[in-house]
């Protein structure tokens, strides 16, 4: 069935680029020292928000890249590159104490309401190389049955729904995640996301050049 197909498959190409483990601790530092239950409250309208606007992108991607007249090993080639850049800035950046990022001065609830869609929404959690992957997950759910296409989505929005709630637990529990692991340690599993990243960012852009050389061959 292509809904178990397209599950794991959008699962593992979403996960290094949300980043939640990375994304909670840039979200800890723009919110500063709140609450638990602060947190707990953003982490689920976020994880919400993340939800319906990755799934609008899956649903509308074809239409999207009709509308511009991109071909899908164009996205795959930009994108591609677009990713292994994140992976490659990420991989090399500098620690980050995240003691110090707990330092920053905390915001008060209506600030911090009107910045859940953005930027924490889009760009912290959902920025453009989930764009990137989700049309790129789209396209390829394009079938000739209508049945099987909409299996596809269907699965496309496990994998989707499956990354909102680790998104969830890594928001609503940020503050935990920096007193029970040792800060190398956090940093330690960034790096090795940033290379993942790094990966994916590479065999996208390689299938993107691939296919358009193909075409090439054929015109």
């Amino acid at each position: 069935m292509l809904a178990l197909k397209f599950l794991p498959l959008a699962f593992s190409a979403l996960l290094p680029v949300i980043n939640p483990l990375g994304s909670a601790l840039l979200l800890l530092g723009l919110v500063g020292p709140e609450k638990p239950e602060v947190f707990r409250i953003l982490a689920r309208r976020i994880a919400i928000n993340t939800l319906f606007f990755l799934l609008a992108i899956d649903l509308g991607g074809a239409a999207i890249l009709a509308f511009f007249g991109i071909s899908l090993p164009v996205v795959q080639f930009a994108g591609g590159f677009v990713l292994a850049a994140m992976g490659w800035n990420l991989l090399n950046q500098k620690d980050v104490s995240t003691e110090t990022s707990v330092q920053a001065s905390p915001a008060n609830g209506s600030s911090l309401r009107d910045r859940i869609f953005y930027p924490f929404t889009f760009p912290v959690t959902a920025g453009p190389g989930c764009i990137v992957v989700t049309l790129t997950l789209s396209a390829h759910a394009a079938q000739k049955n209508p049945i099987d296409e909409a299996f596809a989505h269907l699965g496309i929005f496990g994998g989707i729904l499956l990354n909102c709630i680790v998104v969830y637990l890594s928001y609503a529990y940020a503050q935990k995640l920096t007193t029970k692991f040792p800060r190398q340690t956090v940093h330690g599993v960034l790096r090795v996301i940033a290379f993942i990243l790094l990966c994916i960012g590479v065999q996208i852009a390689w299938k993107g050049l691939d296919a358009l050389i193909l075409s090439m061959g054929k015109s």
